[in-house]
């Protein structure tokens, strides 16, 4: 019994002094709170933890530690818990709400305080929102210890200067995908070849959450319950620093801020922030990191020119945010050219700027302060400096899309108000930047290698008309959009029912119905009626549900229409007659019953994840309907036949000769595939379709010709060929509106979104090609002279190709980009709904 309490002493103080590899200099510790490894009952570094631990131990330190509270701010897809840990001084917890003013009074344009010195700093160290990037998680653990735990002058200097707000794992989701994987490949002892598969996940990975959303590129965006959660409390406290933390390649070392130089032509953000506050806060890194040895680079990589990322959004809102990068040991310990790297030592460099963070800004919270207060009252003067007044919007024939939009206004804290039967979003107000984020283009660029996207004005992602005003009409001020849709209730009728195909949840309301057993028309032209005592004009794709075809009673009929409007929305109309006051009647030919809709996609190694999530998101939670979503490792055992139609997001696909006319002969026999980014490229490169890619037209007349290569420095070449790139852009198209593939647009010109170089050029024939870059097609972002010359202008958007009784739709961009384009999502649900209804003439 004593050899066994002796081994148990000697193997927890070995745990003990191996933890003191982290935090040392921090002792002593108070006894009644306990440290991550008594509590998790390993070591930091030894095992990745799970998530619901890391929110346990936190749990553990707001109820021992005298300093700490905690939050619960959202949940996850799956339902994992998103918590904030709030840690300072016990003087300063009980006093939380009155700092929390004091704090906030810096950011009211209107005041003019000047306890610049008196008032704690408010910090967000912020973790993980790369699941796969794990070393930061386990920093916050050991930070949230520091913070919560050590009695060391230093640190209990941090504690009364300081409000420190630990949001430990942003994406809890994909991080619990990474940590099952490492975990459950773990060798004793740790293998270090890189091959081995504890270093390589399967697709599709977890750096993703569940819906394969890069989180990281959703603050700006607020698709995912995640960021919406975020952002509801960063508005809230407004904190004068947030980090965010990441991993890079194993080969790398580290990096931190400054960043390279922001690729804006005139950034919104205020110059201070990107050189003063970085280089104050570099300077402090450089000399925490020189302390334990760790080497790192500045300024080469990476950029905050997106405003989406979490090292960017909160600049714009009087925050100085800071990125961090840390090569990745992608596992427990792993093999480099420098040696070897593990995952202890991944976890000491995210900690040690995380004390150094907190270090820096309590030695410059005064200045802080008055940068943020400056940053808002800059706002105003600048926003006074313009002509502009304010961006005017709305869509009168899209309540649902307008209002989808409204709330992305009002979930980054902008003023919106009603004006007339339109809105109005006035310019002077305290989130001006963010305004600018939203309506502003650009055309003009620093530089021309962008980390992710050169374009993001968000109005144009819900293809939302919209123009500068210089008089406002502000009438009521918009608070929640939870009653901004009006719709008539629909009247009860024996004879049909009309749901307007233009606005944006019809085809949820269509599934609905169809899911339900009615049977669903579509018209394909034009037709007005009588409703009521009045006339009703329909666009094309307008659904007519005929009450006697049914199967069905009448009443039971109402009420499936009637639950159907309350749940989405949708304009809908009782008729009473099938003559038409104009156009069509509804018994017309061109009135056709919509097929219900059966929908896969292939998914696995090979395709990019991203599209596929966003696919299966759009499906999922705004259509209510399922998709299938096949592995490629399951090809050869699936039967297609169960299909009305497949999707093929950009990918490299791998299939064989006989793999490929599997999916051929499927969509002869009348189905429809929908091709999206590099798989159009892909199918027409394997002859699928008669289609041709603009630049191999244009690329073949140039084989004879004779080429001169001028000489350019070697060290410029990755500049210089990674311009070349398209990393996003958006573009205006001309669209046929009577296409079915058009179906519920009523503009030829639409805002579309390029982010690779496919370059589709239109068919050959004349009823094909639904989209097509317009004459001068530059709505906003960065392109070269030469793709927009040579490939862009003279190619489409969007074809769609016929093969045996089937057809091929060939989306040469992504419809549904980041869950965000609720502009062009109709194209990709017309595909879905309305694809097998498309003859395409035989002049191929």
């Amino acid at each position: 019994m004593l050899y066994r309490l002796l081994l148990l002493v000697l193997c927890f103080g070995t745990t003990v002094q191996a933890q003191d590899y982290f935090y040392k200099k921090f002792h002593p510790f108070n006894e009644a709170v306990p440290s991550p490894q008594e509590f998790l009952g390993y070591g930091i570094g030894e095992h990745h933890t799970r998530h619901d631990l890391i929110v346990a131990y936190l749990t553990k330190l707001a109820e021992t530690s005298d300093r700490a509270s905690i939050y619960q701010y959202g949940k996850t897809h799956e339902g994992r818990k998103l918590v904030i840990l709030t840690i300072t001084s016990p003087e300063n917890l009980s006093n939380l709400d009155d700092l929390k003013q004091q704090h906030l009074a810096f950011t009211d344009p209107s005041k003019n305080v000047s306890n610049y010195g008196d008032v704690p700093i408010f910090i967000n160290l912020a973790y993980n929102v790369h699941g796969n990037e794990p070393s930061s998680s386990e920093a916050a653990l050991l930070s949230a210890y520091t913070f919560a735990a050590s009695n060391s002058p230093e640190i209990l200097k941090y504690m009364n200067d300081a409000v420190v707000m630990i949001d430990p794992t942003i994406n809890p989701d994909g991080r619990d995908r990474h940590t099952q994987w490492a975990n459950m490949y773990q060798g004793t002892p740790n293998v270090t070849d890189p091959q081995d598969a504890e270093h390589n996940e399967y697709w599709p990975g977890g750096r993703t959450n569940h819906y394969w959303f890069d989180l990281n590129r959703d603050w700006l965006l607020a698709i995912n319950p995640e960021s919406r959660g975020k952002l509801k409390w960063f508005h809230e406290w407004l904190p004068n620093v947030v980090t965010d933390f990441h991993e890079m390649g194993t080969q790398a070392s580290y990096f931190f801020e400054p960043m390279k130089t922001n690729a804006s032509f005139d950034p919104i953000m205020p110059k201070e922030n990107y050189e003063d506050l970085n280089n104050m806060f570099g300077a402090e890194f450089a000399k925490a990191l020189d302390s334990i040895g760790s080497f790192y680079f500045t300024k080469e990589v990476f950029d905050g020119t997106y405003p989406g990322y979490g090292s960017s959004y909160p600049d714009l809102h009087g925050a100085l945010a800071l990125l961090f990068e840390q090569a990745s040991s992608r596992g427990h310990e792993q093999k480099t050219a420098f040696g070897k790297i593990t995952f202890p030592f991944t976890i000491r460099n995210q900690y040690t700027s995380s004390i150094t963070t907190v270090k820096t800004a309590v030695a410059n919270k005064a200045y802080m302060y008055k940068y943020q207060q400056d940053f808002f009252k800059s706002a105003l003067t600048n926003a006074a400096k313009k002509k502009i007044r304010g961006y005017s919007f709305g869509d009168d024939y899209d309540q649902n899309r307008t209002k989808a939009f409204i709330d992305k206004l009002l979930v980054h804290d902008i003023d919106v108000f009603t004006s007339g039967n339109r809105y109005v979003v006035p310019t002077r107000q305290p989130q001006y930047r963010m305004v600018q984020t939203m309506f502003e283009t650009y055309s003009k660029y620093r530089d021309s290698v962008y980390y992710d996207a050169s374009a993001w004005s968000v109005a144009n992602f819900y293809n939302m008309k919209y123009r500068a005003v210089t008089n406002l009409n502000m009438e009521e001020k918009i608070e929640s959009t939870d009653d901004l849709v009006t719709v008539v209730g629909v009247q009860k009728s024996d004879y049909a029912y009309v749901i307007d195909w233009d606005d944006y949840n019809a085809p949820a309301a269509l599934n609905y119905l169809q899911n339900n057993g009615l049977v669903v028309s579509s018209a394909f032209k034009p037709f007005t009626v009588k409703v009521g005592a009045n006339s009703k004009s329909f666009n094309y794709g307008s659904l007519v549900l005929p009450v006697s075809l049914q199967k069905k009673n009448a009443q039971v009929v109402y009420d499936l229409v009637q639950k159907a409007q309350k749940k989405y929305e949708v304009p809908t109309y009782a008729v009473n007659s099938g003559y038409s006051l104009k156009g069509i009647d509804l018994g017309s030919r061109y009135i056709q019953p919509v097929k219900k809709v059966k929908a896969a996609m292939l998914i696995g190694d090979g395709t990019r994840s991203y599209e596929a999530g966003e696919v299966w998101h759009l499906l999922d939670t705004r259509m209510n309907m399922p998709i299938s979503k096949i592995p490629l490792r399951n090809f050869n055992r699936t039967n297609f036949d169960k299909y009305t139609t497949l999707v093929m997001v950009s990918g490299r696909y791998n299939l064989t000769k006989k793999q490929q006319e599997k999916i051929k002969a499927w969509v002869r026999k009348g189905n429809t595939l929908i091709t999206i980014g590099t798989a159009t490229k892909w199918v027409i490169d394997k002859k699928w379709v008669k289609e041709k890619l603009t630049n191999v037209e244009r690329d073949s007349l140039k084989k004879d010709s004779t080429i001169v290569v001028g000489r350019k420095p070697y060290v410029d070449a990755g500049e210089n060929l990674g311009k070349e790139s398209v990393g996003g852009v958006i573009l205006k198209a001309d669209l046929d509106i009577t296409h079915p593939l058009a179906f519920g647009y009523h503009d030829r010109s639409i805002p579309v979104y390029k982010n690779n170089t496919v370059w589709l050029a239109p068919s050959k024939n004349e009823y094909a090609t639904v989209a097509k870059y317009a004459k001068n097609p530059h709505i906003d972002g960065f392109i070269t002279k030469k793709n927009m010359e040579e490939y862009l202008k003279p190619s489409a958007s969007l074809v769609v190709s016929k093969l045996g009784s089937g057809r091929v739709v060939l989306f040469a961009d992504n419809p549904n980009f980041r869950g965000s384009w609720y502009g062009t999502n109709r194209l990709f649900l017309n595909a879905l709904f309305l694809g097998d209804k498309i003859n395409i003439p035989a002049r191929d």
